[in-house]
């Protein structure tokens, strides 16, 4: 299992995370959306096409630009639409599930 963490918040968490130049892309569905505003920034990359971005907040704290995602990345990239990647002191960690015993 895959998470990602802000602020001791998990913003998200996923059996399976797909990743591309080392940053791990969430399905969307995997998301807790109460933690995403969508912003204003965009970039472009060569290959993947046009990156949105989303600011994360928690406990009223904020971190622009934290999150971002491809809605209509080019063919080459196409297993990552809409799945989000994330920086700017999100930790990704995987958790290996506890058996009980």
């Amino acid at each position: 299992m895959m998470r990602a963490v802000w602020n001791g918040t998990v913003l998200a968490e996923a059996e399976r995370t797909v990743v591309v130049e080392g940053n791990h892309y969430f399905p969307p569905e995997s998301l807790h959306r109460e933690h995403f505003i969508e912003s204003r920034t965009r970039s472009l990359c060569f290959w993947k096409g046009l990156a949105r971005y989303y600011t994360v907040t928690v406990a009223e704290r904020t971190n622009p630009d934290a999150a971002w995602c491809y809605p209509h990345p080019s063919p080459l990239a196409r297993k990552i639409k809409n799945h989000v990647a994330f920086w700017n002191g999100v930790v990704i960690e995987e958790v290996t599930p506890q058996v009980n015993r």
